[in-house]
């Protein structure tokens, strides 16, 4: 089968998938108005659907057929990872509002005096650096593989290459979720 074809099928496959994709975007720019939780599976799910778009694009260009898995490995993983801690931060939340609930119910305010500041949640602040960190660093070893599988031969060239790249994506992830983190800590 050619490129061409397959390119078309990707395509297609990512067109077909704007039910889902559209409104996952929609999501995202509502921003604070969307629970954490809903905007991290919506960041998923975005990330699940584009991953058949750049594989079409890739599909057009001469590259190998490793460097097209390794893409499409690294979409879904990331998917899949911003996936799971969407779920672990749903039940996080779950909790916090059965908590609300119980002080409601037991009579109690649960409010804070209108001095104090709010507790600062540090899960939060870790979940978001982990957040930025995974996808970043998913990503980097997703290209270093891909460039020492599509050398011609292993040589120091192709290796530092390889290496260099990686970190530079990774010193990049965990600039960006260092930065992140501090920033939901402060709120």
């Amino acid at each position: 089968m050619s490129h061409a074809t397959l390119a078309l099928g990707a395509t297609a496959l990512f067109a077909a998938g704007c039910v889902w994709y559209l409104p996952a975007a929609a999501a995202l720019r509502a921003g604070a108005d969307r629970p954490y939780s809903h905007r991290i599976a919506a960041a998923s799910c975005v990330t699940f659907w584009c991953t058949p778009a750049l594989v079409a694009v890739l599909l057009l260009t001469p590259a190998p057929w490793a460097a097209l898995g390794a893409v499409t490995a690294a979409g879904l993983l990331t998917a899949a990872a911003l996936l799971v801690v969407s779920r672990l931060q749903r039940s996080r939340e779950q909790h916090e509002e059965s908590q609300r609930w119980s002080t409601l119910r037991q009579g109690g305010t649960g409010a804070h005096a209108p001095d104090s500041t709010p507790p600062s949640n540090p899960a939060r602040a870790q979940l978001t650096f982990l957040l930025y960190l995974l996808p970043g660093n998913i990503v980097a070893s997703v290209i270093a593989t891909t460039v020492l599988l599509t050398a011609d031969s292993l040589t120091r060239q192709s290796a530092v290459t390889a290496t260099m790249t990686a970190i530079g994506i990774s010193a990049a992830s965990l600039a960006i979720a260092g930065t992140r983190a501090q920033a939901t800590r402060r709120h």
